[in-house]
Formats: structure tokens, C-alpha cells, sequence
């Protein structure tokens, strides 16, 4: 350890954002770009806590605590602090494939877990991590390295997400001929129109994409296994299969007036935004569609909170965003210890953003829709909403309608991000995949394997909707299980 010290004479200070008013005109990443000299004496911060708890990656009250791919967060923020960046570089791969998304979209529960945050705010993980690869790139560090021994395997990956690339990336480094399906017009999955790009620049997808191509991988987008191509085809052609295809069926809302012209799901909604955005090469070229609309987010978590940074840009009349759960406390409750996940309030960049142009939060807690209303011509004009309050039945905690709290107000657009219910069904269909209670694909943690012999899953499509680290956790893991059927061992972390 550098500086023993560190942690008493610095303050966190991660990379900043840029202003709200300022970053509403463009759709370039809200972030500054980082100082050197900062993320060096940040890197000092780090403690030597003897047990570290960020690099645990482990689940406490149902949510991440400490880091999912197990990132060795104290040794490279030494080296870090040592200026040996490169050599941190080399440790951060070690564990994650691909730091650059992690460093952008996480929340960070390595910061949550950090020993340091008992007493002071975290250690700016997540900032050093993503100064940590940028500056990999800039300095022409990343180069293609193939693997150098092949194996005669083929493996096909269906989904191109952070879990598919995962697994597509380790399983390539084992020397397999890997070949990666995805049905939408580019690769990325999630990350390309799942996440705006004011969180993640599309080229630093591209830019990782390009680089697995030139090491050996197969792209081939715009292919949808069960539609373009039978997945029994895939079985039939490929020595080994793992799909890696998302959660992707939205959660709806079977309320009144749900097929009014204006309500859509909330991913709809983003990945047409970024479409648009690719193909116009030009912010103001593409459809605008929340443009002087009075636009209402249903839902919470970070689709909502996309949402309302997309239309923020778009230029909404207004933006309001309903939660059904209470507002968070500003500090930890006694029922919310470290290191846990601290469930406090906090504004994302989409309700800074909003507060800038408004004068206030959007967000409207304890609140449900009762009804979508329309016009003559079905179109959106409003939402009836009510407060509600949680009671306890039988165990059990329900929302119930205050008495008297109905009202309306104003919305040509409704956009729903209550979360998503599992995988879409007709590759499972297809391939007689057994599913859990929760309808995703039944394949246990650290095996992978379906019960199909061969056919792996991993990700969002086995363990449900969940976070980017989760995925990339996942995708490794099930590429380890899927060399080692392949091989009978296997040497892949």
C-alpha cells in the first residue's frame, strides 16, 4: 500500500458530470473527462482495510454487495496511486472483460460495501475503474491478441448483450470458433439501444466489438434464432450452444384506457431513440416524439430514470414520474446496515436533469395509476393517479387507495418501466427448455447447463432482470462450464 494515510487526508472526488443545463443539448455522455493527477490521489483513499468487502461479490437483502466478477479494487487502485497504469489495467481484466460499460452504467455496489464508507463517503471505485480502461485505449494498450492454439469446437452464442460477450470473449481465449447471433440490426444487445447514450457512447461499444472481431469472433447481426433460423439448427451445426437472450418481456399494466395512442413500454421508447440517433448521425434529424409533451414515467429504477433524461432531451413541456414504493431515507436505516446496498434517496442524472429545467424532482412516491384517459380520437390527454399505502394482510404487505387522493393530471405520453418478467418464450419453446416459477430458463448457478445436454444459459435469461456486472458474471462463468463439457477441463477463471 502507497499511502497509509491516504484516506484521512483526501476527499472523495470522483469524475464529475457535466452541468445538467449544459449536457441537456447534446446526447453525448453527461461525463467529464477525468483528471489524471485526481484519480491518482483517489486511488490513495483505498484504506488497506485488511478485509476488504468490495471486491466480495456477494447477494444481502436480495441485492448486490461488494463487486459481482470479484475485481480486485484494492490492488489496482494502488497501482493506480503508484501511477503504474498499465499495470492496473492488467489486474481490472483480469476479473472483467469489459470495464469500460462497468465504469459507465453500474451502480457501483463495490462503493456500497467499501469499509471506508462507515465513516466517510467510498472510495471512487467506479471512476478509477473507468479511468483505468479509457485511458488503456487512448494509450493504444488494447490490441487484438487471438488466441494461439485453436480447438476444432464451434460454439454459438444467441444474444449479444453483456452476458453474451462475456461468454463469447472467455470462450474465445479457450480457442473455440466462436460465432455470436443477434437479432437486431447492430451488436450490443443491451447495451447498444437497451442504455441512451448519454451513458454509454455507442462507439465504446463498437470500439470493444471491433476489437473481439479482430481477435477471431463471429458477428452476425440482424438474425433471429427461431425466426431467421431454427435454434434446432444451431444444436445441429454447433458442438455447444449458450443463450445469453435477456429478459426482455416488459411488465405491463392492465389498467383502463391502456391502448390509448401515447402509452408505450419504456424500451420501445429508448431503443427507437437510439436508432434514430445512429442512423441520423445528428441529434436534431430524428423524430423527437416527447417534444412539447406533458410526458409521465411510470416506474422507477434506471429504464425510468432513462426515460426521463430522453425526453429531458427531446424537449418534454413537462415530466413526472410515479413510484409506488415510499421515498428513501437521506441516511441508512437501522434495517439497512453496511454493507449492504444503501437504499437512500439520491437524485440519477435523469431527475437532476429535470430539477435543473422544473425547479424539482419529478419523482411522486406512493402513487398508482388507476385509469389512462383519452380524447375522441384515443389518443393519451391525461392519467387518473391515487396515493397508496402499504398495509400487511395475512404476512403480506398490499398497496391500498388513500380515500379521497384521486386526481388527474396531464400526459400525451405514458411510458411504462415497471421492470421485466422473464425471457420471451419461443427459443425455450423451440428447444423443450425447462423454465423456473418465474418462467426463465432452468439451469443451475456454476453449472449453466440446461436440461438439454449441450445448451447452456446464462444471464438476464436465466437468473431474471438484473444488473450489467450481473450478466458479465454470468456469461464468464457459464463459458468456463461450457469449455470445460467441451474439453473435460477446463482453465478459463
Amino acid at each position: 500500500m502507497g499511502k497509509a494515510t491516504g484516506f484521512i487526508e483526501y476527499k472523495r472526488r470522483p469524475i464529475q458530470d457535466r452541468p445538467p443545463l449544459e449536457r441537456l443539448k447534446d446526447w453525448n455522455e453527461i461525463h467529464e473527462h477525468f483528471e489524471e493527477d485526481n484519480l491518482v490521489t483517489q486511488g490513495a483513499r483505498c484504506m488497506d482495510c485488511g478485509t476488504p468487502y468490495c471486491h466480495t461479490g456477494i447477494i444481502l437483502s436480495n441485492m448486490a454487495s461488494g463487486c459481482p466478477v470479484n475485481n480486485l479494487i484494492p490492488e489496482w487502485n494502488d497501482l493506480v496511486y503508484k501511477g503504474k497504469w498499465r499495470e492496473a489495467l492488467d489486474r481490472l481484466h483480469k476479473t472483467n472483460n469489459f470495464p469500460e460499460f462497468t465504469g459507465r452504467v453500474c451502480p457501483a455496489p463495490c462503493e456500497g460495501s467499501c469499509v471506508l464508507g462507515v465513516i466517510e463517503p467510498p472510495v471512487a471505485i467506479k471512476s478509477i475503474e473507468c479511468a483505468i480502461i479509457d485511458k488503456g485505449f487512448q494509450e493504444g494498450w488494447l490490441r487484438p491478441c487471438p488466441p494461439k492454439i485453436r480447438t476444432t469446437k464451434k460454439v454459438a452464442i444467441v444474444g449479444s448483450g453483456p452476458a453474451g460477450l462475456a461468454a463469447a470473449d472467455q470462450l474465445n481465449k479457450a480457442g473455440h470458433a466462436v460465432t455470436v447471433f443477434e437479432r437486431d440490426d447492430r451488436i450490443g444487445g443491451l447495451l447498444m439501444y437497451g442504455i441512451p447514450n448519454m451513458k454509454l457512447e455507442k462507439s465504446i461499444v463498437q470500439r470493444r466489438v471491433d476489437l473481439m472481431a479482430a481477435e477471431g469472433i463471429a458477428f452476425r447481426s440482424s438474425i433471429e434464432i427461431g425466426k431467421d433460423l431454427p435454434a434446432e439448427q444451431l444444436t445441429d451445426e454447433f458442438d455447444a450452444v449458450v443463450l445469453c437472450c435477456g429478459a426482455t418481456k416488459p411488465r405491463d399494466l392492465a389498467v383502463e384506457g391502456r391502448d390509448f395512442d401515447g402509452v408505450h413500454f419504456a424500451m420501445q421508447f429508448l431503443a427507437r431513440n437510439t436508432k434514430g440517433l445512429l442512423e441520423a448521425k445528428d441529434a436534431a434529424a430524428f423524430e423527437n416524439i416527447a417534444k412539447g409533451k406533458d410526458v409521465v414515467v411510470i416506474g422507477g429504477g434506471d429504464t425510468g430514470t432513462d426515460c426521463v433524461g430522453t425526453s429531458m432531451r427531446h424537449g418534454c413541456k413537462s415530466i413526472s414520474q410515479l413510484e409506488i414504493m415510499p421515498k428513501p431515507p437521506v441516511e441508512r436505516d437501522e434495517g439497512n446496515p453496511w454493507p449492504e446496498w444503501p437504499k437512500v434517496y439520491a437524485l440519477d442524472y435523469g431527475q437532476e436533469e429535470a430539477k435543473a429545467v422544473f425547479g424539482q424532482d419529478p419523482r411522486q412516491y406512493l402513487v398508482s395509476t388507476k385509469k389512462f384517459l383519452g380524447d375522441a380520437d384515443g389518443a393519451l390527454r391525461g392519467i387518473l393517479i391515487c396515493d397508496i399505502q402499504w398495509k400487511e394482510e395475512d404476512g403480506r404487505f398490499s398497496p391500498q387507495e388513500v380515500q379521497g387522493s384521486e386526481r388527474e393530471i396531464p400526459a400525451q405520453l405514458a411510458f411504462l418501466a415497471m421492470g421485466f418478467l422473464g425471457p420471451e418464450d419461443s427459443i425455450a419453446e423451440e428447444l423443450d427448455l425447462e423454465r423456473d416459477n418465474r418462467s426463465n430458463v432452468q439451469a443451475d448457478y456454476g453449472k449453466f447447463e440446461t436440461n438439454v445436454e449441450g445448451i447452456f444459459a446464462a444471464g438476464d435469461m436465466r437468473r431474471g432482470q438484473s444488473l450489467v456486472v450481473w450478466a458479465i458474471n454470468e456469461g464468464r462463468a457459464a463459458a468456463r462450464e461450457c469449455d470445460r463439457y467441451l474439453m473435460g477441463e477446463t482453465s478459463l477463471p
